[in-house]
């Protein structure tokens, strides 16, 4: 139960910067990014409603999406689909318009909204072969910006997430390994060393990287939460307990608060 749970944890920690960001509910939409563009927008069983108006958007824009605009004028209602569907929680449908609009405008902007698009879908996908799917577009348009802005390290690090899924993992750690040499603070980067490192049972090297996030930021509420996890795994329960204790303290968030509290129990 309690490696059960620290795996859920993990994957959770690897959405960090969208569980903010982002709707909570996630939507699965039927797309499945054939060459033609995708299904009406939906709401599957189990998850929320799309909100009228976001709805209303959506089928009002597709009407005049490739009804005998112009090029430019169709990258633009695609840009305005992508926004849309990102707020409705259809992921890889925001992916395919952003794609379409990144292969109309041809510009670092345009890719990097791409990339990002399809790295978000690569984060919430169903299954092994949809998550490679989207983590081979992601890293397509992430390349494009990388290769004008070498500096980049967030577009980099999201690039190196999408290699621990495929078959070369390797690459993404060195990828990983090379953000945090050029920048030792960089919070994403060491956040996902942290995570992955508790996801491979290194809780020692786990217990490094996040003591290094935490002193560039504090109140990084899944740094410290996933601090707590590597220490419990440590048999280190006091500093484990201080550590739990601190998130409870740091996030009022009723399902932050359950977790917690049931890592306290299991150190009872």
């Amino acid at each position: 139960m309690l490696k059960t749970r620290i795996i859920l944890v993990v994957v959770a920690a690897a959405l960090v910067w969208l569980i903010f960001l982002l709707p909570k509910a996630v939507v699965e939409n039927e797309s499945q990014l054939k060459e033609d563009a995708p299904a009406e927008a939906t709401s599957p069983a189990g998850h929320r409603e799309i909100p009228a108006n976001l709805s209303e958007s959506i089928k009002d824009i597709r009407s005049q999406y490739g009804q005998g605009a112009t090029n430019e004028k169709n990258a633009i209602f695609a840009d305005s689909l992508r926004n849309l569907y990102t707020q409705a929680g259809q992921f890889d449908s925001a992916a395919w318009y952003a794609e379409q609009t990144a292969t109309f405008f041809n510009t670092t902007e345009s890719f990097l909204k791409a990339g990002n698009s399809y790295y978000e879908a690569y984060t919430f996908a169903m299954g092994s072969e949809k998550q490679e799917k989207m983590a081979e577009k992601t890293r397509t348009w992430l390349g494009k910006v990388l290769a004008s802005e070498p500096k980049n390290l967030e577009v980099k690090t999201k690039m190196a997430m999408t290699y621990l899924s495929s078959k070369a993992p390797m690459q993404g750690i060195s990828m990983m390994r090379e953000v945090l040499a050029e920048d030792p603070k960089n919070e994403f980067a060491l956040f996902n060393m942290g995570m992955l490192s508790i996801q491979s049972g290194q809780y020692d090297r786990a217990i490094g990287h996040l003591n290094k996030l935490l002193v560039v930021n504090p109140n990084h509420i899944q740094g410290n939460l996933l601090l707590g996890v590597a220490l419990m795994n440590t048999d280190n329960k006091e500093k484990a307990r201080k550590q739990f204790e601190k998130v409870k303290a740091l996030d009022q968030d009723p399902a932050v608060q359950a977790t917690v509290d049931s890592y306290l129990k299991d150190l009872k």
